[in-house]
């Protein structure tokens, strides 16, 4: 009872108040943990045994992520059990980003609808790796779509998934998986060696949250009247394989064929043009409106799943683990 009470504080702290600048995000400690612990490694092994040495960031950041949060809420305990319970939610809170995802999809969209191209450019930028000043409006639409749509997974369902499974401990484990990834797991000269478990650790990490967001998607679709449930699933399960990442096609897929969209092309990373396979047929021409449409799956893929996880806590009676 008391895991349901404090899974449904969190999700409902998440969609009203997203991450407050005066609560200290534990996502900036673990990054700045993985930082350091990155020069470490570089200055202590030679680079034929970076790929090696990788394999150590996992082990103590998500290790240390995972003992640190269990270890706080011990003592918390020790003190009250309530106080251990509050904190538990909070912390559970600030690994998902149902608001925050929201927020930043409608700034874009808000900027397009004003005709304010700079400044749907410029808040494009803050969400995506790819060069942003020369895209036009079907293109911007394109890129926050793929942006949202992708971390559906990795910051609400994959985030959830873990606290149903061992509360904050394992959802701060989660995150800090999620975190090495963003910040070493490039396939470039850099970090190919370096990078090389953390990558491999967050595809494993995903790949059930993923597939379980494309048949949320299209039932958020369904009972939502949020898009065509039937066309998500048929487009996840043709054209998620096309994506580079065993995971990131499932809900840009399904998130593709509920809209009646067409994701993937040509983007440019640093002035390098590259290409990502199509998802979804262009049924209709990408614009502004298929923005709001986008995160209105967000909100109904999340509320689904945090009823599914609210009713599995409830009649387990706690935390599954």
């Amino acid at each position: 009872m008391i895991a349901a009470i404090l899974w449904t504080i969190a999700y409902i702290w998440d969609r009203l108040l997203g991450d407050p600048r005066w609560l200290p995000h534990p996502v900036i400690r673990i990054g700045r943990c993985i930082s350091g612990m990155e020069r470490l490694l570089r200055r202590w092994f030679t680079q034929d045994k970076l790929k090696a040495a990788g394999f150590l960031l996992p082990i103590v950041i998500v290790g240390g992520a995972f003992g640190a949060t269990w270890l706080l809420l011990w003592a918390l305990a020790l003190v009250h059990p309530w106080l251990s319970y509050g904190v538990e939610a909070i912390l559970i809170a600030t690994t998902i980003a149902v608001k925050g995802l929201q927020d930043a999809g409608m700034k874009v969209y808000n900027k397009l609808a004003a005709g304010d191209m700079d400044g749907a450019r410029f808040e494009t930028s803050m969400i995506v790796g790819r060069d942003t000043d020369t895209l036009d409006e079907p293109e911007l639409v394109r890129a926050t779509v793929e942006t949202v749509a992708e971390n559906i997974v990795d910051a609400v369902i994959s985030p959830l998934f873990y606290a149903l499974l061992g509360g904050a401990p394992l959802a701060m484990a989660y995150r800090a998986v999620n975190t090495l990834d963003s910040m070493v797991g490039y396939k470039n000269e850099k970090y190919e060696k370096l990078g090389y478990a953390s990558a491999k650790l967050d595809d494993l990490a995903n790949w059930i949250p993923a597939r379980m967001t494309a048949g949320l998607v299209a039932l958020s679709a369904w009972l939502f009247r949020a898009g065509d449930a039937k066309r998500a699933l048929k487009t996840a399960l043709s054209d998620a394989v096309k994506h580079p990442s065993p995971n990131s096609g499932w809900p840009e897929a399904s998130v593709a064929g509920a809209l009646h969209i067409r994701l993937g092309g040509f983007n440019v990373y640093k002035g390098v043009r590259s290409f990502r396979e199509y998802m979804g047929e262009p049924l209709e021409v990408l614009a502004a409106k298929h923005i709001p449409a986008t995160c209105r799956l967000l909100r109904g893929t999340s509320l689904l799943f945090a009823a599914l996880g609210l009713a599995a806590l409830w009649l387990r009676g706690g935390w599954l683990l």
